[in-house]
C-alpha cells in the first residue's frame, strides 16, 4: 500500500518524475491533489518505519508549493533541522525507497548531502540553515551565478540564537536570501485568514513595493524630521498589520503570515518573492499546524512528533513492551527525588523536556522548571547564574547538544568553579537518529576540564546513585552520562546515594591474566566476554570504573599491576578515558613493567543509523570483540586458548 505505481489513491504523485513534473503541471488544483497524495503517502510510509510525523505532516502543502515554484535542486532548499523533510524525500528521488526511513543501510531521518542532489546541506541539530543559506548566497554572488537559496526554519528553531546572529549579518550584508519561517505554534503569529492572505499578496507584490519605494525617495527630500516620522508611521502601520517589523529592523523585507495549509495563499506569495528582484534578504512567514490533516495527531499533545510504527485508522503504535524502564525516566525520578529532599535543587532543558526526562520533574515541581528553548548555550550560563546564587542546577541535554556550548562550560562554568550538574542523556551510540545525533564525544571533550567530575552509570541504579551524587557536589561541576534505552532492570531505591567521589569497584574477581575496566553500560558485555574467557581457561576480573574523571588510580594500578592484559572499555571517541588510563600508565611507568593495554573506543568514523545492536557490532564493541581483543593481546586463538594450560592465571 503507498508504493508507487502500485497505489490508486496517489495516482498523480504516482506519475511525478521529480520535483521538475510539478512545476510542469501549470494547475495549482492538480497541485492541491497532490498535496493531498503526498499526506497519504507520508502517513503510509512512518506507519511501517517510525520515525518524525508530526512535522511533516504540517509541512506538506509548503513542500509541493516550494517545489512547484522554485527550480530546485538548482535554486537551493535547506531545511532547517529535518524533522519535516520527510515530504520533500518523497517528492524528490528517493519515493523509491521512503519505507527505509532511518533502517540499517536505508534513507537517513534528516537531510543529507551524500544522499540527494536536492538536499544541498546537511542537518539534525537546529538553527544552521540561515547561516548555510547565507554561505551559498554569497558563494553564488561571488561565482557570478543565478539562482534562489531557500531557507526553511520552524519557529522552534528560531528561538536558538544562531539564528538571529545569521539574520544580522544577512541584514547587514543586503545578500539576496529568501526565509521561510514555518510557525507551527502560533507563538508569533496572530490568527491568518483571507485578510492577512490578501496583505501578504499585496505586500509581496511588484506595485506595493514600488510604492514603497516613491515613499521612501520622496520622503529622502524631506526635512529630517519629518522623514524620520513619516518611516517609523510606515513602520508601525505595517507592523500592526503584520508583525514583521523585528525582521525589518533586521533589514529582512517581511511577508505574511501566510496560511501555510491553503495554496491559493502560498503559490502566488512564493512566485511573487521568486520574480522579487530588489536587492536584500527576504523573511516570509508561514503558519501551519503540525500534524496537520491527520485527527490522530490532533488528540495528542507534541502532535505525533516523533512516533513507533503505527495504524494508520486509529493512529495507534506498536510498541514493545518495555522490560525495565529508560535511563531517561529514571533520571527524572532521581531528580524528583533529590528535589523532594532540596529545595534548592532546580531542573533546566533545551526545549527537550520528555527527551531528557526533564518533564516527569515539571509535573512535580513546575515552578523549579525551566525550559530555555533551543538555546544550550544560554541554558548552561543560566544554570551558572542560578548557581552562583547558592541553588543547585541540573542541566539536563543530550550529548550531542551539548557540544554547542561548550565555551560555556568552560568560561562561565568551570573557570569559575561553579557546581552546574550536567545530566548528559543520549550518550553513546543512539540507533535510529544516526550520527548526528550520537553522543560520542563528551567524554573527550569534558575531560580535559580542569576539575570537572564525570560519572557513567553501568545500570540504572547506579544512574540513581549519580544523580544523588551530583546533587551533592557542591565546589565545581559535574556531570553524569547516560544512554538512550532501556536500563537493565536493576532493582531501583526510592532515592540515591551519594558515591565516594573517583571511586570505582570491582564486580568480578577473576585471578587470571585479563582485566576488563568499563565504563558505562558496556559493563553488561564485559561480563559476557569474562564468561566466554573463563570458559576458555582464561580467568577474567571486570571492574566497573565509575568514574572517567577523577581517575580511580588505585584501581587501575591494581588491575595493571596484578594481571598481563587490561582492556579499558568506554561508549565514547579516542581522547576519552581510555585515554586518560593510558596517560596515568605511561606516566607511573606500569607500561615499563611490559602491560598489555587494550583501549576499546568508538571507531575514527561517524557509524550510519540501525539498530544500537548493529551499531555497537560494527564499532566492535560487544562480548565478541572483547574476547578477540582479549585473545590477540594474549597472542593466540580461540581454539589454541582451550588447549593451553599455561595461559591460565
Amino acid at each position: 500500500m503507498g508504493r508507487p505505481g502500485t497505489d490508486s489513491r496517489t495516482p498523480l504523485l504516482d506519475q511525478l518524475q521529480g520535483p521538475a513534473s510539478l512545476r510542469n503541471l501549470n494547475d495549482d488544483d492538480a497541485l492541491k491533489q497532490i498535496a493531498d497524495e503526498l499526506r497519504t503517502e507520508l502517513l503510509d510510509a512512518v506507519s511501517v518505519t517510525g520515525g518524525h510525523l508530526g512535522a511533516g505532516l504540517g509541512v506538506v502543502e509548503l513542500t509541493v508549493a516550494l517545489h512547484a515554484v522554485f527550480d530546485t535542486p538548482n535554486d537551493r532548499l535547506i531545511w532547517d533541522v529535518g524533522h519535516q523533510a520527510y515530504p520533500h524525500k518523497i517528492l524528490t528521488d528517493r519515493r523509491d525507497r521512503i519505507r527505509t526511513l532511518r533502517q540499517g543501510g536505508g534513507l537517513s531521518g534528516f537531510t543529507r548531502r551524500s544522499e540527494s542532489e536536492y538536499d544541498p546541506f546537511g542537518a539534525a541539530h537546529s538553527s544552521t540553515s540561515i547561516s548555510a543559506a547565507l554561505g551559498m548566497a554569497v558563494a553564488r554572488d561571488a561565482k557570478g551565478e543565478q539562482r534562489n537559496v531557500i531557507a526553511v526554519i520552524g519557529d522552534g528553531s528560531m528561538s536558538a540564537g544562531m539564528a538571529y546572529e545569521a539574520m544580522n549579518n544577512a541584514g547587514a550584508m543586503a545578500s539576496r536570501l529568501i526565509v521561510v519561517l514555518n510557525d507551527n505554534d502560533m507563538s508569533i503569529a496572530p490568527p491568518v485568514g483571507a485578510m492577512s492572505a490578501y496583505l501578504s499578496r499585496l505586500i509581496s507584490s511588484r506595485p506595493y513595493r514600488s510604492l514603497r519605494h516613491l515613499v521612501r525617495d520622496v520622503t529622502a527630500m524631506m526635512p529630517s524630521p519629518v522623514a524620520r516620522a513619516a518611516k517609523k508611521a510606515e513602520e508601525y502601520a505595517r507592523g500592526f498589520v503584520t508583525g514583521g517589523t523585528l525582521f525589518e529592523e533586521m533589514g529582512f523585507s517581511y511577508v505574511g503570515p501566510i496560511d501555510g495549509h491553503n495554496l491559493d495563499h502560498l503559490l502566488p506569495v512564493l512566485r511573487n518573492v521568486r520574480d522579487w528582484r530588489d536587492p536584500g534578504p527576504i523573511l516570509v512567514h508561514v503558519v501551519t499546524e503540525k500534524g496537520h490533516g491527520y485527527a490522530p495527531a490532533a488528540q495528542t499533545a507534541d502532535k505525533l512528533h516523533a512516533v513507533a510504527r503505527f495504524d494508520v485508522v486509529t493512529g495507534t503504535q506498536v510498541k514493545a513492551t518495555p522490560a525495565a524502564p529508560s535511563y531517561t525516566a529514571v533520571f527524572g525520578r532521581a531528580l524528583v527525588a533529590e528535589a523532594e529532599a532540596d529545595p534548592l535543587v532546580v531542573g533546566i532543558t533545551a526545549a527537550m523536556p520528555s527527551g531528557t526526562g526533564i518533564d516527569a520533574f515539571a509535573k512535580r515541581f513546575p515552578d523549579r522548571t525551566f525550559d530555555v528553548g533551543i538555546a544550550e548555550q544560554h541554558a548552561v550560563t543560566f544554570a551558572a547564574g542560578l548557581a552562583a546564587e547558592g541553588m543547585k542546577p541540573f542541566c539536563a541535554i543530550y550529548s550531542t547538544f551539548l557540544q554547542r556550548a561548550y565555551d560555556q562550560v568552560i568560561h562561565d562554568v568551570a573557570i569559575q568553579s561553579l557546581p552546574v550538574r550536567f545530566a548528559i542523556d543520549r550518550a553513546g551510540l543512539v540507533g535510529a537518529d544516526g550520527a548526528t545525533h550520537a553522543g560520542s564525544f563528551d567524554i573527550g571533550y569534558l575531560g580535559m576540564v580542569p576539575g570537572i567530575v564525570i560519572m557513567a552509570p553501568a545500570d540504572e541504579a547506579e544512574l540513581m546513585h549519580m544523580v544523588a551524587t551530583a546533587a551533592a557536589i557542591d565546589d565545581r561541576p559535574s556531570a553524569v552520562r547516560y544512554p538512550r534505552g532501556e536500563g537493565t532492570g536493576a532493582a531501583l531505591p526510592a532515592r540515591g546515594e551519594p558515591l565516594e567521589i573517583g571511586r570505582g569497584r570491582i564486580i568480578r574477581e577473576g585471578g587470571g591474566p585479563i582485566a576488563i575496566l568499563s565504563l558505562g553500560t558496556r559493563l553488561q558485555e564485559s561480563l559476557k566476554a569474562a564468561e566466554e574467557l573463563d570458559a576458555l581457561g582464561l580467568r577474567t576480573t571486570v571492574a566497573d570504573a565509575r568514574f572517567a574523571k577523577p581517575l580511580d588510580a588505585a584501581l587501575v594500578d591494581r588491575l595493571a599491576r596484578e594481571h598481563e592484559v587490561l582492556i579499558v572499555i568506554e561508549e565514547g571517541a579516542i581522547g576519552g578515558f581510555g585515554s586518560h588510563v593510558l596517560h596515568h600508565l605511561a606516566v607511573s611507568g606500569a607500561l615499563d613493567a611490559g602491560l598489555k593495554i587494550r583501549p576499546m573506543v568508538l571507531p575514527d568514523r561517524f557509524i550510519d543509523h540501525d539498530t544500537p545492536a548493529a551499531q555497537y557490532e560494527a564499532a566492535a564493541l560487544n562480548a565478541a570483540h572483547i574476547v578477540a581483543t582479549a585473545l590477540t593481546a594474549l597472542g593466540t586463538s580461540r581454539h589454541e586458548a582451550g588447549l593451553k594450560p599455561s595461559l591460565v592465571g
